[in-house]
């Protein structure tokens, strides 16, 4: 499992080095999704039951998936988020097979979890500044994503 996330996150270019083409696979996709979100979950050192339940609900929201299929998919990457730090070809993957404004709902995505536990640490608010522009989400698009997160979250 971790080589096939490697090979998913590992070059941007096919053999004959060409570009990948834009249309993105779903099920990349969604793997590099739930990568970010597990890491994102972990990042302020502890990853309590509360921002595993984010996780799980962002997940089924955004790819329309079941409570199971997405639990599959965090427990898919969970371990090789244990064991790597790199986050650049996760957010390649996600770059270069999404639109800017999908780009935007990901970075939602990532608020939702960040403040699933009700507190925003310093290491979660760093990361989802570097999700952002390595995403290249204008900071404009950025604000409004994390004030959507928020909103959904107090809408609860």
């Amino acid at each position: 499992m971790l080589d096939r996330l490697m090979a998913l996150f590992g070059s941007a270019e096919d053999a004959d080095g060409s570009h990948q083409s834009k249309h993105h696979n779903a099920s990349e996709l969604r793997l590099a999704a739930a990568a970010l979100m597990v890491h994102a979950a972990s990042v302020s050192g502890s990853s309590d039951a509360t921002e595993r339940d984010a996780v799980r609900a962002v997940l089924g929201r955004h790819f329309d998936l079941s409570a199971a299929d997405a639990e599959a998919l965090i427990d898919e990457v969970s371990d090789a988020d244990a064991q790597s730090t790199e986050l650049y070809g996760i957010l390649r993957t996600i770059r270069q097979h999404l639109e800017p404004e999908e780009r935007g709902a990901i970075l939602e995505m990532l608020w939702e979890v960040a403040y699933a536990d009700g507190v925003i640490h310093d290491y979660e608010a760093n990361l989802a500044r570097r999700v952002a522009g390595l995403l290249y989400v204008p900071d404009r698009d950025s604000g409004i994503a994390r004030k959507r997160a928020m909103d959904r979250l107090n809408a609860k």
